[in-house]
């Protein structure tokens, strides 16, 4: 008898987005070491991967539709979470003592975030990506399949900035309200993800709609 495995049974576009979307979560906090700047706008590296985040799930709930979004959102807490009990266990783990010493402080400096940045993160991850999808598909007209870029590409923006400006109110607020003046922060961080959001997220929603559209067809050509 013929059986199919459930990888079989799930569009590949979405399997493919799926492990792109759990690697995205594990090393957007890792990336926010470093800042960047691009002109005027200084920001946190870490946007980068959750910009991606935000592309990939509004490219499934554009394809796949609303409730296989979120599901993907949900299912991103679990790498997430493996990733931080296994982080707190490697800390715990007695280092070598033929490591370099200013290695294994560059890595537990990196590593070593205090509890409440690793609990502010997950919070505004979870509210701010299903925030992006349900924006994204209340803001859906007829564009759902071939037709208005133009649509879909606005949605995405519409959704992205204001899930952004959310995140980046959240994970401010939870992680380092009361340690030292969180305003300037607050509204350098929300503007730079907020003009990003404009200039950079409609045009990846396009280009991975486009390969999500083609590693499906690809799959039906192999298929037949």
């Amino acid at each position: 008898m013929d059986r199919k495995s459930p990888v079989d049974s799930l569009p590949r576009s979405f399997f493919v987005f799926s492990l792109l979307y759990g690697g995205m979560t594990v090393i957007a906090g890792v990336l926010a070491y470093k800042q960047f700047a691009i002109g005027p706008i200084v920001v946190e590296s870490g946007i980068l991967a959750f910009l991606l985040l935000v592309v990939l799930s509004s490219a499934v709930s554009q394809l796949h539709g609303k409730p296989a979004a979120d599901r993907l959102v949900l299912w991103g807490f679990l790498p997430l979470a493996f990733s931080i009990a296994l982080i707190g266990l490697v800390l715990l783990l007695p280092a070598s003592p033929e490591m370099p010493a200013e290695n294994l402080s560059a890595f537990e400096r990196v590593h070593g975030q205090t509890p409440r940045i690793m609990a502010a993160g997950p919070v505004a991850y979870g509210v701010s990506l299903l925030l992006n999808v349900w924006i994204f598909d209340k803001l859906r007209g007829t564009d759902r399949a071939e037709g208005n870029s133009f649509g879909l590409m606005a949605r995405g923006a519409v959704a992205s900035a204001i899930s952004q400006a959310v995140d980046t109110l959240i994970f401010i607020t939870l992680a380092f309200y009361g340690e030292f003046p969180i305003g300037n922060l607050l509204i350098g961080q929300a503007i730079a993800k907020i003009v990003l959001s404009f200039v950079l997220v409609p045009f990846l929603i396009l280009g991975a709609v486009a390969i999500a559209r083609w590693l499906d067809g690809q799959r039906q050509v192999a298929s037949t």
